[in-house]
């Protein structure tokens, strides 16, 4: 058996908390250090999950480094970091513009070290079950709400959007051939609410909704096809497939009457998205998943998202 891959992590908020726990309870990983400005929050994080704390990144003691600090400070942290050589995964959206992200990719490139972006719905099991059933898509649909996260300080489009986004142009196999964008915000200086419609050619259409001034979270996509629709509820993880086979409006007793095939099938794929996504960085990191295939699966998202707020 090979030894853990030892890896840092660069923010201990909320999102740095859980890969701190995913990357101590991964067989095939060592939480090395964590590394966060505050110290309190970085100390209990460290401790809780027996690495260590420090307050500048050690890149000599890691063979790799998982970044969840905020997205203003992606460029200037990735950039160091490959610069190192070291394999990256860092959070989405990759940086705070496409320029940006177009910089970390090519020095990646440039590099040959691995990069991944933080797309973690793409490890959701419902949404590789539903992709593996889908037959010939016609239409994707999300809805991605929340209520007001006060600590999020940058847009929902690449806060939430950038997701549903990544899972339309996996869905569809190509960028959009058109892209139309509406946002608003609410006393504040980055969109809260955005709508966005994807034109991919052919009759094939996506619809992607994303808010952060919902009372409640809802995460959902449905496919539709020439003659199914698949819904996906991305929270709890399950699948329902419609086949309409009949309506009438001549019905003497009812009036109107419509009947659907329902199934509801089992899951193909299993287990938790975030440790699924540990476990395909290290593969990256081992050889064992193409390098150059994830790196240019993470401009699209990225392109989508900046036509959108255009």
């Amino acid at each position: 058996m090979s030894a853990p891959v030892k890896i840092g992590l660069i923010g201990a908020g909320n999102m740095g908390a859980l890969h701190a726990r995913t990357i101590f309870n991964n067989a095939s990983t060592e939480l090395a250090w964590v590394c966060d400005p505050q110290e309190k929050i970085g100390l209990g994080i460290a401790g809780k999950y027996s690495s260590r704390y420090i307050n500048e990144p050690d890149l000599a003691a890691v063979d790799a480094v998982v970044v969840a600090a905020p997205t203003q400070f992606h460029f200037n942290i990735g950039s160091e970091i490959i610069s190192a050589g070291l394999p990256l995964l860092l959070e989405k959206p990759l940086a705070n513009s496409l320029g940006e992200v177009k910089d970390l990719i090519e020095l990646s490139a440039k590099k040959g070290s691995p990069l991944m972006c933080g797309l973690l719905e793409r490890f959701n099991p419902a949404v590789r079950t539903a992709f593996d059933l889908c037959r010939d898509p016609i239409h994707f649909k999300s809805v991605r709400h929340s209520p007001m996260t006060a600590r999020i300080v940058t847009g929902v489009t690449g806060d939430l959007l950038i997701h549903d986004v990544d899972l339309a142009l996996t869905l569809f196999g190509e960028l959009p051939v058109k892209t139309l964008g509406l946002t608003d915000s609410v006393n504040n200086s980055v969109e809260d609410v955005v709508e966005a419609l994807l034109n991919f050619g052919s009759g094939r259409v996506g619809s992607l909704s994303a808010s952060r001034r919902s009372q409640r979270k809802v995460r959902a996509i449905t496919i539709a096809e020439g003659e199914r629709l698949i819904e996906v509820d991305l929270l709890r993880q399950d699948i329902t497939i419609y086949k309409h086979v009949f309506e009438s409006i001549t019905d003497d007793e009812i009036g109107y009457r419509q009947q659907t095939i329902i199934d509801i099938p089992m899951l193909h794929h299993h287990g938790e998205p975030l440790m699924m996504q540990l476990d395909h960085f290290v593969a990256l990191i081992n050889g064992q998943q193409d390098v150059e295939i994830e790196r240019s699966r993470i401009i699209g998202p990225h392109q989508v998202i900046n036509d959108v707020l255009k």
